[in-house]
């Protein structure tokens, strides 16, 4: 009687198993968007102090959030560490570590490997946006991505943009995505539906970065590849600094290209 009970017990516990994970899989993908969204309201209400308590007009606030190099690095800081800190509080709330979202101690094969896989990244970008060109002749792939800098000038400003742009964000977004996200959803899901649940949310997310010209399809195009690359350097090397690295050395060329070559 005694083996029967472990049997059925240890049967009860295979089948309790799938529905943690996927209760596990679910609140990880909820917190997420509910983090995104709630950092960007309140890292935009923070800033727009500034201009309430000068009690500037409408159109001065405006234009100061529109085009205001310190404006747009307050707020991409404020909501980035919101988000990290919202990661933060979820960590504790699953008794799980920074290990177990793949932030460990970096080591140089990392490094390297992030910088190595620039080239099938923007091989595969390539290859895709020529059939999906030739599928989709309506693609605008000349689509210009509102990233919220429009005139970036001198070396205090360029050093504030190349933080905001290049340095914050892939700490951030790995850590919500590739980390955070990715980590919940393989509770549950097997790799392959992980990857695209993940780089699905995160190519969506940057829809609106075509502003009043309407959603950025060729945006989201790009970054669903790149998530898809970063999930892979995740999986391969348990770590997220590859990831890190692959992210911020593909904003580090958009920002050289923009801000240096262009002059923008």
């Amino acid at each position: 009687m005694l083996k029967d009970s472990s049997n059925v017990s240890a049967d009860t516990k295979e089948e309790q198993q799938p529905k943690k994970g996927w209760a596990l899989a679910l609140l990880a993908l909820l917190s997420t968007v509910v983090l995104f969204y709630m950092a960007e309201i309140i890292g935009g209400l923070v800033v727009s102090l500034y201009p309430a308590l000068r009690h500037w007009s409408n159109g001065q606030a405006n234009s100061w959030l529109t085009n205001s190099v310190g404006a747009q690095f307050f707020y991409g800081l404020i909501a980035d560490g919101l988000i990290v800190a919202g990661v933060a509080l979820m960590l504790r709330w699953f008794s799980w570590q920074w290990s177990t979202i793949g932030l460990k101690r970096p080591k140089v094969r990392h490094i390297v490997y992030g910088i190595l896989a620039i080239v099938p990244y923007y091989v595969v970008y390539i290859i895709a946006v020529a059939i999906l060109s030739t599928l989709i002749p309506a693609l605008n792939v000349n689509q210009t991505q509102q990233i919220g800098y429009n005139s970036v000038h001198n070396l205090l400003p360029l050093m504030l943009a190349f933080i905001s742009l290049v340095v914050v964000p892939p700490l951030a977004e790995e850590i919500v995505t590739r980390g955070f996200l990715y980590t919940g959803l393989r509770k549950w899901l097997p790799k392959i539906a992980s990857a695209l649940v993940v780089s699905l949310l995160f190519g969506a997310a940057h829809l609106a970065e075509g502003g009043s010209v309407g959603p950025l399809w060729i945006g989201a195009i790009d970054t669903f590849i790149l998530s898809l690359v970063l999930v892979f350097l995740r999986e391969k090397t348990g770590n997220l600094w590859a990831g890190i690295t692959l992210h911020a050395l593909k904003n580090g060329v958009a920002f050289v290209s923009l801000f240096i070559i262009a002059g923008r």
